[in-house]
């Protein structure tokens, strides 16, 4: 088979997202695509840990086709994968996760790079989310997820994946009244007014609705989408920790990503993929194509920055 047509045998090949270059060289580098194998922060069952090579193996069906959307990221874009960070083993390795997070996102994102990372669990985002602020002031958050990750990590001594939007904004990361949690189905307190859409509610919106919620809550503010895969329903996706019946399908989901074209993306993860409780693999699927929606999004920002 010629090599123009040897990128559709996901078979073949060194499984980097997308089959794009390995590489911590960030110079020209437009989007960066990062793993953090990491689920010490689990409260149900384990197995995160192997969700960013699962998304990677599963991106080279998903990397070569950008329908809906009209153009392939690549041929506009340098995307590079760096890698995976934040790997330890001991006695504080969420400690040392956040740390090494931060310091390589700031890195990518003082580059002049916009950042998509490959969860984990959705302990990641303190780290990620700390290093955006930093560089483009306080986060608009959009959360989408059955539940609100909203209890009080007390500090740094209770951290665990449900607590980071609550800690996020507590200490003024994320603006809390600009941000939105989607597809909410558990309930947790709200302590920072966080703006909620619950999916008993968005069941009786259009996807374009949802989206245009989320948008007047954001306004011009920098973006930040982090995905919990358990957001959506779990028939559509198994290959999760804690799911939770009553949520999205896979379709409705990527229609109100489609529908939030124009918003300003930064950055953004997927998380909470367990490949040992995925049947067929659709969860690392549909976050294999879920993170190519949402690096869509974020190459409309980059795009748009360089005109």
């Amino acid at each position: 088979m010629s090599d123009k047509n040897s990128k559709y045998l996901a078979f073949s090949g060194i499984p980097t997202f997308w089959r794009t270059e390995e590489s911590r060289d960030l110079s020209g580098a437009d989007i960066v695509v990062m793993g953090v194998p990491f689920d010490c922060g689990v409260s149900n069952r384990p197995g995160a840990r192997f969700g960013a090579q699962a998304i990677r193996q599963m991106s080279l069906h998903t990397g070569n086709f950008c329908h809906p959307w009209d153009y392939d990221v690549r041929d506009k874009l340098r995307v590079i994968d760096y890698g995976d960070v934040g790997m330890s083993v001991g006695g504080n390795t969420t400690s040392y996760m956040i740390e090494d997070t931060f310091h390589h996102a700031s890195k990518i994102f003082n580059s002049g790079a916009l950042l998509f990372t490959l969860g984990g669990d959705h302990t990641i985002p303190y780290g990620l989310v700390r290093a955006a602020k930093e560089k483009y002031g306080k986060i608009a958050l959009v959360h989408f997820d059955s539940h609100q990750d909203s209890l009080d990590g007390e500090n740094g001594k209770e951290i665990f994946h449900g607590t980071f939007s609550h800690d996020l904004a507590a200490e003024g990361t994320v603006d809390a009244s600009r941000s939105t949690q989607v597809f909410i189905r558990t309930d947790m307190p709200n302590e920072k007014g966080y703006n909620i859409l619950y999916a008993k509610d968005t069941f009786y919106l259009q996807p374009s609705e949802v989206a245009e919620k989320i948008r007047q809550n954001a306004g011009d503010a920098p973006v930040y989408i982090t995905f919990d895969v358990d957001g959506i329903d779990p028939a559509y996706t198994p290959g999760t920790g804690t799911p939770v019946p009553g949520g999205p399908s896979t379709a409705y989901v990527r229609e109100v990503l489609r529908h939030l074209e124009g918003l300003n993306v930064i950055g953004g993860d997927i998380v909470e993929v367990s490949p040992q409780y995925d049947s067929g693999e659709v969860t690392a699927l549909a976050a294999g194509v879920i993170a190519g929606d949402i690096i869509q999004l974020m190459a409309r920002k980059r795009l748009a920055d360089k005109q």
